[in-house]
């Protein structure tokens, strides 16, 4: 069963084409990374699945819901709002930045969403954000403010809110690129640790390490477009384009 699934899907701004046809289907617990040089369009691929960018044409299905099928930028998908936003929360997304309420403190963010947005009982909310915050290892942390916290401990309660709403889907939009180099390991276990537990999960990733060992398959992206998705095996070994070999060589130094 596939969770998302996109069908040629293509996005302009103006004159600039950042997305060309793109396809891909993602299944149920899998992990799968994007890679590419920046401006590949990696970002807006993740951003355009659950409508934080409105793509110019192309499907996306989230599970077996047809969200979108434009043409021109018109959807000729009709539903209502709430139907929509049905499915788009089973996204929860984390994103470079960690955008965590400086005047809440941890427990506060992390149980905001649960209780304004999906109505969830805040006795109910209590329970499951404590366990995040221990799923996180971040338990004593609960009363702090996010100005006290480090970078990866930011980015860990970024998580633990995305978490919060009991997604069937995480996306990861390049989650430990505005982290100091000795702080992206404990971002990336929590990571690992929700790939073991099966967690559907779609990653923009720079970290060629956390791809290989983590994924199921690796997707390359260049000027917009999808040019070869396989194990991570395959990419990292022996990848088939060209374009994949001359980005390995660089961010490898192979």
């Amino acid at each position: 069963m596939f969770m998302i699934k996109t069908e040629d899907l293509c996005k302009d701004f103006g004159e600039l084409k950042v997305l060309k046809n793109c396809s891909l289907s993602v299944e149920q617990g899998e992990v799968v990374c994007l890679i590419g040089p920046s401006g590949a369009g990696k970002s807006t691929f993740l951003r355009s699945l659950n409508h934080l960018e409105t793509i110019t044409s192309g499907k996306i299905w989230v599970e077996d819901v047809l969200l979108d099928d434009r043409i021109n930028s018109v959807n000729q998908i009709k539903m209502t709002a709430k139907e929509r936003q049905k499915s788009l929360l089973e996204m929860g997304m984390v994103f470079q930045r960690f955008n965590l309420f400086p005047h809440l403190t941890v427990f506060e963010n992390v149980m905001l969403a649960p209780v304004e947005v999906r109505k969830m009982k805040k006795s109910e909310a209590e329970v499951i954000v404590r366990n995040l915050l221990e799923k996180v290892g971040l338990s004593d942390k609960a009363d702090t403010y996010p100005s006290k916290l480090s970078g990866g401990q930011q980015q860990r309660v970024a998580i633990a809110r995305a978490l919060a709403m009991q997604p069937k889907m995480m996306l990861f939009d390049e989650p430990t690129s505005a982290l100091d180099p000795e702080l992206v390991g404990e971002v990336l276990q929590v990571m690992k640790d929700l790939a073991e537990e099966g967690m559907t999960m779609i990653v923009v990733t720079h970290e060629m390490g956390f791809a290989k060992e983590v994924a199921d398959r690796v997707v390359f992206m260049y000027e917009g477009t999808i040019l070869e998705v396989d194990t991570p095996e395959v990419i990292f070994t022996n990848p088939n384009n060209v374009r994949t070999k001359a980005f390995l060589n660089s961010v490898l130094n192979v």
